[in-house]
């Protein structure tokens, strides 16, 4: 590092109190008092009652009379020192500040607000921070004393949750205990189930979210709810075990599928018309039961995504072929717009055709999606041509010539006519016959223009 090269910036280093100060600078006055005011931070505005700083960069606070040492900031201004502990200062403000609202929201219970405010007195008792911290030790005590009270309150508030916590599990008790008692011969055993299920469930939440009750209410409650339970699922496993036989024939149906399903792997994309004819025989084969069922069907999808992964893996191969013929496609396209800009109509139709027939023969496209895509893009040029020429037909088409000749004599005729009756009412002085002549005269002029004569 040269001579005129700057430093780099050491950090801030706080000390405990007992730390001894660092050697000296020589200077007329070891320590000479700097205060500054630290525009940042909510007690930034007393840095200079709180704290101060001394030319070699340390940095002490006052507590009562006395001033305590937090640290030294060797490298930066006064007021960048003083600014670094205030903060330090504002991070503590802020937790009890924030402790404070969670007193007066309520939401928490006080004996964990009491073990908080012990923690953050303790990290307020000679803390490296510069600001009031007598006045927030003071404010965690006043805070601590006021949560007596809310821990009787508590106390009132747990019982009374309690008691509303046994009413609502002897509620579910006798829910389930009602179930139990029907006519479990007759029931719809899938409603009945989620049922159950959800009282359990309930029981479950209310026993992770609620309060602890006694051991032996919760006992209590518990064996009525688990005999409910059992009765219940006792008359279920004897209605189920009644379909094993209709289960039993649907699983070796099922088993017979998934085997020819199977056998159609070395067929690769061939296989996949018969594999959907399977597909429909396994749809009308009937249910065997959830785990045979989950089974059975995964080793038939697995079957039938071999065979869907052949057909992918040619798609792919098939669209990676297609890649030079889409850019073919693609240079035809650009060719083509050069028939819009064609001025003579048989050059254009004589240009399009051209490109028409390289088209048929660079061959299908992969996926055809984009095939459909490139397809779309050509029929609007041979569109907008077809429209061009249709156009053209009836502007050059002999009928339409010879029909407009022919208006074309009758309307020269009649403006002949009507500039002689226009000269005639002129003489005469006639100015209505002069007007109406005049009106008309313009209109079959206009017409002739409009016919191209």
């Amino acid at each position: 590092m040269s001579a005129t090269e700057p430093s780099k910036p050491t950090p801030p280093v706080p000390a405990p109190p007992a730390m001894p100060l660092p050697r000296k600078l020589p200077s007329p006055a070891a320590v000479a008092p700097v205060t500054a005011s630290v525009p940042t931070g909510s007690s930034a505005s007393d840095a200079a009652e709180w704290g101060r700083v001394s030319e070699d960069g340390t940095v002490e606070v006052r507590e009562d009379d006395a001033w305590r040492v937090v640290g030294q900031y060797p490298d930066g201004t006064p007021d960048e020192a003083l600014a670094y502990f205030v903060r330090k200062y504002d991070d503590i403000a802020f937790k009890v500040h924030a402790l404070e609202q969670r007193h007066q929201s309520g939401g928490a219970s006080a004996g964990d607000l009491v073990k908080q405010a012990g923690h953050l007195v303790a990290e307020a008792t000679d803390a490296a921070a510069v600001g009031d911290l007598a006045g927030l030790r003071e404010r965690l005590n006043t805070l601590t004393a006021s949560l007596s009270e809310a821990t009787a309150q508590e106390a009132q508030q747990a019982k009374e949750l309690v008691d509303k916590a046994v009413a609502e599990r002897t509620a579910l008790v006798e829910r389930a205990e009602a179930i139990a008692a029907r006519d479990l011969s007759k029931v719809q055993w899938k409603q009945v189930t989620a049922e159950l299920g959800e009282l359990f469930d309930a029981w479950q939440a209310h026993q992770q979210t609620g309060p602890r009750l006694s051991k032996s209410v919760s006992q209590q409650l518990w064996k009525r709810f688990r005999d409910a339970r059992a009765t219940v699922d006792k008359a279920r496993r004897a209605f189920y075990s009644e379909l094993d036989d209709t289960h039993k024939s649907a699983r070796d149906a099922k088993t017979r599928l998934v085997e020819r399903a199977e056998a159609l792997a070395p067929r690769g994309v061939d296989g996949i018309p018969s594999y959907r004819t399977l597909l429909d025989e396994w749809k009308n084969a009937g249910r065997a039961g959830r785990k045979a069922d989950d089974a059975l069907w995964a080793r038939f999808k697995a079957a039938g995504d071999a065979l869907y992964s052949a057909r992918a893996e040619q798609s792919a191969a098939e669209e990676a072929d297609s890649a030079p013929k889409i850019e073919a496609r693609q240079a035809l396209l650009e060719e083509a717009k050069a028939v819009a800009d064609e001025p003579h109509i048989k050059r254009a139709r004589a240009l399009l055709t051209g490109i028409q027939r390289q088209w048929d023969e660079i061959g299908r496209i992969f996926p055809r999606d984009k095939e459909r895509a490139l397809d779309d893009r050509l029929r609007v040029i041979e569109q907008a041509l077809k429209a061009r020429e249709e156009v053209d037909w009836k502007k050059n088409n002999p009928e339409t010539k010879a029909r407009a000749n022919d208006m074309s004599s009758q309307l020269l005729e009649a403006i002949e006519k009507l500039e002689a009756e226009l000269a005639a009412a002129d003489k005469a002085g006639d100015k209505k016959a002069a007007k109406a002549a005049a009106d008309a005269l313009e209109a079959r002029r206009t017409w002739l223009n409009a016919l191209g004569g």
